[in-house]
């Protein structure tokens, strides 16, 4: 029975890294904020305003994409890229989780200077 608990910890650390690592970089962390609106950007739409060329803001597009915080719809020759919150979700859970742990150490922690 002790081995479920784990694998399933395991799992769980395991799910959100590839999210928490694509978001560790300001410029794709620029873009979802952009994205969170609600509307569909174009590359272009994304690119104005900022330092960066198209092709780099593709970079950072494709990296968000892989792990489902965005995804690109095509109209015509364009392609437009929409915020997918699911995958935070999914963060909030991890973090959630993590911090009910944090909390259960605490109170052990408490318990055993009260004792």
């Amino acid at each position: 029975m002790s081995q479920k608990p784990r694998s399933n910890l395991a799992a769980r650390k395991r799910a959100p890294a590839p999210v928490f690592a694509a978001l560790g970089d300001e410029t794709r962390l620029a873009l979802v904020a952009k994205l969170s609106g609600g509307s569909s950007c174009s590359i272009s739409q994304l690119t104005k305003g900022s330092r960066l060329t198209r092709q780099a803001i593709t970079k950072h597009l494709r990296v968000l994409e892989s792990v489902g915080i965005v995804h690109s719809i095509h109209a015509g020759r364009e392609s437009l890229f929409e915020f997918d919150p699911a995958p935070m979700e999914e963060m909030r859970k991890y973090l959630e989780f993590v911090s009910e742990q944090w909390d259960h150490a605490l109170a052990r922690l408490k318990s055993f200077i009260d004792d």
